[in-house]
């Protein structure tokens, strides 16, 4: 993998497409894909070094050159400025408050269905999530390209720009708040039946399980009773129900307004049953994760009322993560002895579904929660065993077989039920999710940077290039669209080519190519063993070292002088790396030794 070159091909391939900004894709113009659209750009530019195109004077040649079809480093910020307002002002209904309707990417489960266009009307937490993550990232941009502004009229652009980001910000940490919800669920009932038999361990009957589980989740259930803000209240106080939380797919049917002073707009009635789902939840935490980056505490992007809110999402990000770590990994014994459920593929949710895809979000959700707690190496690797079994049995690092129902994972992809998106004379949604490959490669990758051993990296970076050759082959390679994605029949041989790119896809791809960016940069890995030999033999070299110079070597000659001064600055130069990179210490030291060994063999030649 060449993260920082395949970002630069994305980046030429979205100016070709973009040279005019022409919007829409293989899936039509909606609130989330318009924003993946943006966020293939808006990504790396807020994110990686190199990458930035808010400081003119500074954007890298690189990167110019890969967006040349749409301007030099003065024209191409100036360009954003105006595709982002057209984007902020196109979802925003005409009472002036921002949209998040799910649009075209809403399916009904009878082919022969159609959506309404009540129902395409409608907010979803994919949109929520996806306009916090564009919104933080077009705030930074603003901020840092107007202290490079003069124009007036430029000037007012930012200044609108920034404001209509601000209220969408707002906007969509509301809907979060309102989409957040508790299932509980009492003895007897198919989502407690289902949950008990999760986390069950061998031999336990159903009242030893409830009672375990209800003592582990004890802090879960005191936050949620304790919430204020928002969806989400729930009696919890019998302790014989058992519970799930999460996000649902849109506003929660019942959801409470929130109280705000910033201009958000009517909050509309939500229609979405009280069961969370796999798949929003993940979404929702990523998003809430952006909130938490240091980038929006440094550049400040939230002000007072904001931060009110992204603290009530904190706290339902805390709940929601160690809820399901609790579900998922808990079950284990300390000695490593028991499979944790999250083992036993596939995942089976409170509804009796089961599915591969739903093992790699609950992994996801767990994965949260090894990052946050600073997790040992042994966690990471349970995890990466189900990785490697998911990539296995999803057909990324194996072939397909002949009708293979595995594929049904890429393509067309997992149909999720929008309870309650149904009517009178509606027909019930579903949301499509087909990003199976590129969800596998941004889990691999999360571990990767929190793995502390180079064996655990390296395994993981290993896996990684498999599964980043799998999505490659995946890549359209017609015309305007080189280098996007998304081409599944290119390796499958099923279902139809496509003419357009996937900005669903392609955002995630470009969002994994971030998160790479983070992980050819960051530190090696250090290795206990590398370093105990690295120091021995620092020690030994500074050892024959001192004896050359006792021997008075730095009387010799001027060649001899210059040499041991070299080998001196080799020494220090060990010393100081040797904590974080124990490899180049020892090659530094094994210098030093072989050429005081010449030294050495030359004085004994000589004496001889």
């Amino acid at each position: 993998m060449q993260p920082r070159q395949q970002m630069l091909d994305i980046w030429r391939a979205v100016a070709r497409l973009g040279a005019d900004w022409e919007w829409g894709g293989r899936d039509g113009r909606n609130s989330i894909s318009d924003a993946e659209q943006l966020l293939c750009l808006m990504h790396p530019a807020s994110l990686v070094d190199g990458f930035q195109l808010d400081r003119p004077d500074d954007t890298h040649p690189d990167a110019l050159a890969a967006l040349r079809d749409m301007g030099d480093s003065i024209e191409i910020p100036r360009k954003l400025i105006r595709v982002l307002i057209d984007y902020m002002r196109t979802y925003t209904d005409e009472n002036g408050a921002p949209d998040f309707s799910g649009g075209s990417y809403f399916r009904t489960e009878d082919p022969d269905d159609k959506v309404t266009d009540e129902q395409s009307k409608m907010h979803v937490v994919d949109s929520y999530s996806m306009s916090i993550t564009l919104t933080l990232a077009t705030l930074g941009f603003a901020r840092v390209f107007r202290s490079r502004v003069t124009r007036t009229d430029l000037r007012s652009q930012v200044d609108e720009l920034e404001k209509l980001a601000s209220i969408r910000l707002s906007a969509a940490m509301v809907g979060l708040l309102r989409s957040f919800t508790v299932n509980a669920f009492g003895e007897g009932t198919l989502p407690w039946r289902t949950l008990i038999n999760t986390v069950r361990r061998r031999g336990q009957s159903d009242d030893r399980v409830v009672s375990d589980l209800q003592e582990r989740l004890q802090e879960v259930r005191a936050g949620l009773r304790d919430l204020s803000i928002g969806s989400g209240q729930v009696e919890l106080e019998n302790s014989n129900l058992l519970f799930e939380c999460g996000w649902t797919w849109g506003t929660l049917r019942g959801a409470p307004t929130i109280e705000t002073t910033e201009p958000v707009g009517v909050q509309g009635s939500g229609l979405a049953e009280r069961r969370p789902l796999l798949y929003f939840t993940t979404i929702a935490l990523a998003g809430i994760v952006d909130l938490t980056k240091e980038r929006t505490r440094v550049l400040r992007l939230l002000n007072e009322e904001q931060q009110r809110l992204a603290a009530a999402l904190q706290l339902r990000y805390d709940l929601t993560r160690s809820y399901w770590a609790t579900v998922a990994s808990s079950e284990a014994s300390s000695d490593g002895g028991d499979r944790w459920p999250l083992e036993e593929l596939p995942w089976r949710t409170s509804d009796g579904e089961e599915s591969d895809y739903f093992s790699l979000l609950v992994t996801s959700l767990v994965t949260h929660d090894l990052s946050k707690r600073n997790a040992p190496d042994s966690d990471l690797r349970r995890v990466l065993s189900v990785l490697e079994e998911l990539s296995s049995r999803g057909r990324v690092t194996r072939r397909a077989l002949t009708n293979d129902v595995a594929l049904q994972l890429h393509t067309p992809g997992v149909p999720l039920r929008l309870g309650g998106s149904e009517g009178e004379v509606n027909p019930r949604l579903t949301w499509v999710v087909s990003d199976f490959s590129v969800m596998l490669l941004k889990r691999v990758v999360t571990l990767a940077l929190r793995a502390r051993s180079p064996e655990l990296r390296s395994q993981l970076t290993t896996l990684a290039d498999q599964v980043w050759d799998h999505l490659n082959s995946r890549r359209m390679d017609d015309g305007g669209a080189g280098a996007l994605w998304d081409q599944p029949a290119a390796i499958f041989q099923v279902g139809r080519e496509f003419d357009l790119p996937s900005w669903y896809h392609t955002e995630r791809v470009m969002e994994c190519l971030v998160m790479l960016a983070d992980l050819v940069l960051a530190p090696p890995a250090r290795s206990q063993r590398l370093y105990d030999i690295a120091r021995d033999r620092i020690a030994e070299a500074e050892q024959l070292f001192d004896r050359e110079i006792f021997a008075g070597s730095l009387e010799a000659g001027p060649s001899i002088r210059g040499s041991m001064q070299e080998l001196r600055a080799h020494l220090r130069r060990a010393q100081r790396v040797l904590t974080e990179k124990p490899g180049t210490a020892d090659a530094l030291a094994s210098e030093v030794l072989r050429r005081l060994d010449q030294l050495a063999a030359a004085q004994q030649s000589a004496m001889e």
